[in-house]
């Protein structure tokens, strides 16, 4: 069999009309380079499936030990702590970190990887936007040989390591904590079902419900509801409601603390007349009146076994590497919130 054509830069200039030099700022993002150039030139290396040769890259740059890390956000305090987690165990390994961040978009988290596989990182760890419902387009890194571990948000069908938190259970033990505190009619603000936490932590909703002997009630259940104004806007219309819920378990604490706000505006006593319970534990449930109930993720130790996992690949770079999964499990912060029975 003939050993499969590896194709250049010059290849690509040739292909463009253009200079090598120009193809090669191109995929370095260089700014002299105009964007309908860069694209152009990383959509036929994508076409070519070129492949850099890393080790003169290395040489060249300086550059190598390098582990990329694709977040949505870094001004949310759970991959914060994630981050930290991460740079901790990469620290200690000798590896430098390299952020991106996709601010929830598909099209910036597709270009931000075509950008990070022309020899900028040695592995990768990402968690997906909330926008993405294929991310096939990362399947590019195991075919060129840079391990890649997800995080939280993953993509079920790509076969790699992850790292969750038992989602699932976080949302048992809140519905739980909630009915075992006298309430019956618990609404839910669903995330994106699309995307694997949001979709167990509505499982977890129902499935406790319903082990609790009480009724679904699919017009409690408001989807999307993630962010403080999408929050407040869905209380404005519960409030509304001729049977208001004596609860709210939400996926998320920002939308939980719009919804709190409002419905403290409106006059609504928290929680003799409605609980609260969010996810993700951040930093602001502590010291708002009264604090609220949430899901502790443990980010730093979930972004140390990503580390640990990315870090064993490359290092080990065994063809019969499997595949692993690890689980955290997640923890119930109980504040007053949700203390519906004499706030004890």
């Amino acid at each position: 069999m003939s050993e499969k054509k590896r194709y250049t830069i010059q290849d690509i200039a040739r292909r463009l009309n253009t200079t090598a030099s120009t193809v090669s700022r191109a995929l370095q993002d260089h700014p002299r380079i105009s964007e309908k150039m860069r694209k152009a030139v990383k959509e036929v290396a994508l076409e070519l499936d070129y492949q850099p040769d890393f080790r003169a890259l290395s040489l060249k740059t300086g550059s190598g030990r390098t582990i990329g890390v694709m977040v949505p956000q870094v001004d949310r305090h759970f991959f914060s702590t994630v981050l930290r987690g991460i740079d901790e165990v990469a620290t200690q390994a000798d590896y430098s970190v390299l952020i991106c961040q996709s601010y929830e978009s598909y099209e910036k988290e597709v270009s931000l990887s075509r950008s990070l596989l022309y020899g900028k990182v040695d592995g990768l760890i990402v968690s997906v936007a909330s926008s993405t419902l294929d991310a096939t387009h990362f399947e590019s890194f195991g075919r060129k040989g840079i391990p890649l571990v997800f995080f939280d948000r993953v993509w079920e069908p790509m076969k790699v390591s992850k790292v969750v938190i038992d989602d699932y259970l976080g949302a048992v033990k809140s519905v739980q904590h909630l009915i075992d505190n006298g309430c019956r009619e618990i609404a839910h603000f669903a995330g994106p079902q699309h995307i694997n936490v949001y979709f167990n932590r509505t499982r977890g909703y129902i499935d406790t419900l319903k082990k609790n002997g009480l009724g679904v009630n699919e017009e409690l259940i408001f989807r999307g509801v993630i962010t403080r104004e999408t929050g407040c806007e869905t209380m404005q219309s519960i409030l509304k409601l001729d049977n208001r819920p004596d609860a709210i378990f939400s996926s998320g604490d920002y939308s939980a603390l719009g919804a709190m706000l409002c419905a403290k505006e409106a006059g609504v006593r928290v929680p003799e007349e409605m609980a609260f319970s969010g996810f993700a534990n951040e930093p602001f449930d502590a010291i708002f009146d009264p604090p609220l109930t949430s899901v502790d993720q443990h980010g730093i130790e979930m972004g140390r076994q990503a580390a640990a996992l990315l870090i064993e690949q490359m290092e080990n770079k065994r063809a019969d590497f499997v595949p692993r999964t690890i689980v955290i499990n997640p923890d119930l912060v109980i504040r007053k919130s949700s203390l519906k029975r004499n706030g004890s």
